[in-house]
């Protein structure tokens, strides 16, 4: 075999184990083997002083070509390896660095909001109108206007929320001011008797203050539904009909509604509006005390002396007021056990609803 033939040879072995190379270090191997100073391509070239002047050019461009494709076959196998092996690396020491998205949740109204506006719908569509009055009331609104005589305990300064006036020299001194803020809605059925002439359907959501230590049935400030209807033959029939349809709306068909006796300053006949316990229905739990029955709202039939603290004629008009707490119902409704819970601004409870 002459020295070209044995070249070519060479270079087809090589290119095959360059070929066969699965790392970097394999491949090193087979570079040395043919390349390196002790290298197969490096023995024959040691062969070439033995030539004649006339094969030399010859057997020496063949040589220079071999030694072309290999290292060209080498470095592209290298490139290739060291690709792979970079991706392989990458893939087993991957640290996932990306951080979670932060969720945004919608917004929405607040629980008592959403209370008051189903009870404001089932009261717009027995055609009610919606009234409103100041926070910040006079006593005679207040109280004297709603039949309350000067001595009724609700006037103390221990529970009434009064308004001092430090404006002059004469500062009125709490307990002794006419100004207050309001301790329920019921001086917006006032202002609307006084400026309106029977028929009068209206009902009247707000924020009402008392001087109440916060627990779980009590807040100092909270969210007052009044109603008040005025025309002539009003009886307590259409109270108690108005009131079962309401309380049906708002908890289901299903809850039975009882009416029991009481005392307000500005109705007469007066009554407590119970409903059954949506727990036991009725037949006594640990959520209703035993009683089978949940207060929801307080109610009676105009007294006829607010009629005429704003110029009705009580002989030709009747009618009835009915009010409730917004918080009270969404805490029956949702079987809420602490009022707190709905102005303690915890997200984690507010999402729920």
């Amino acid at each position: 075999m002459g020295i070209v033939d044995e070249l070519q040879a060479l270079q087809s072995e090589a290119l095959n184990a360059v070929g066969a190379a699965n790392d970097l270090e394999a491949l090193e191997a087979v570079r040395i083997e043919y390349l390196g100073k002790k290298g197969s391509l490096t023995r024959v070239l040691r062969g070439l002083g033995s030539l004649s002047a006339e094969e030399r050019p010859a057997v020496g461009k063949v040589s220079n070509e071999v030694r072309g494709a290999l290292e060209a076959g080498l470095e592209a196998r290298r490139v290739m390896l060291a690709d792979a092996a970079l991706a392989s690396r990458l893939v087993a020491e991957e640290i996932d660095v990306t951080l979670p998205g932060v969720h945004r949740y919608p917004g929405k109204r607040h629980v008592i909001n959403q209370v008051v506006d189903e009870i404001v719908q089932v009261f717009l569509g027995l055609g009610y109108e919606i009234a409103e009055g100041p926070e910040v009331e006079l006593d005679y609104y207040n109280f004297t206007a709603l039949n309350h005589p000067p001595e009724h305990p609700a006037r103390a300064a221990t529970d009434t929320f009064y308004v001092r006036d430090l404006s002059g020299e004469s500062a009125a001194v709490e307990g002794e001011s006419d100004v207050l803020l309001r301790t329920h809605t019921s001086p917006v059925q006032v202002h609307v008797m006084e400026r309106e002439q029977p028929p009068i359907y209206v009902l009247a959501p707000g924020k009402v203050y008392r001087r109440d230590v916060a627990d779980p049935s009590h807040l100092p400030q909270f969210t007052q539904i009044e109603g008040l209807v005025v025309d002539e033959g009003i009886t307590f029939g259409d109270l108690k009909g108005t009131l079962e349809h309401f309380v049906r709306e708002l908890f289901g068909p299903d809850r039975r509604v009882r009416l029991r006796p009481h005392f307000f300053p500005f109705t007469e006949p007066s009554a407590e509006v119970d409903i059954s316990c949506g727990m036991c229905d009725g037949k006594g739990c640990r959520s209703c005390g035993g009683e089978g029955w949940l207060e929801v709202l307080g109610s009676g039939m105009v007294d006829p002396n607010v009629f005429g603290y704003v110029g009705i004629d009580p002989e030709r008009y009747s009618g009835f007021a009915f009010g409730m707490g917004a918080e009270r119902i969404a805490a029956l409704k949702y079987g809420v056990p602490d009022l707190r819970l709905f102005v303690d601004g915890d997200m984690r409870f507010l999402r729920q609803f």
